[in-house]
């Protein structure tokens, strides 16, 4: 009777390591470049339209989603900032995307934001 209550050793380990498992998940650059690619042709050649079309804006709503604690706002900011440097004749066309997909990722993409803040 008693044996049905007790608690299984592994999942007690598992139950206690898990809220420190996501509280130290910050998001990769790697996933940032992963969604940033889906608005290669709107960074590259402002085209089409000359606004980004549905799979860019997608790609920056799911960027959103990604970026959705402090430490991964700041991840994810380190990240364009990263990108914004690499593209930089573009950085323009990077800056923009948020704003052409009606979306705020909580900090403006700017070559002089402090991701720290």
């Amino acid at each position: 009777m008693g044996r049905g209550k007790a608690l299984n050793p592994i999942g007690l380990l598992l139950l206690i390591s898990t809220p420190s498992i996501l509280v130290s998940a910050v998001v990769d650059c790697s996933i940032v470049t992963q969604f940033i690619s889906a608005c290669s042709t709107f960074i590259t050649y402002g085209s089409p339209d000359p606004i980004p079309g549905s799979p860019c804006c997608d790609a920056i709503a799911g960027l959103n989603i990604v970026a959705n604690t402090a430490d991964n706002r700041q991840s994810v900011c380190g990240c364009l900032m990263n990108l914004i440097t690499t593209y930089n004749p573009n950085a323009t066309a990077i800056a923009t995307l948020p704003g052409f997909c009606g979306l705020s990722l909580g900090f403006i993409i700017d070559p002089n934001t402090d991701c720290n803040l």
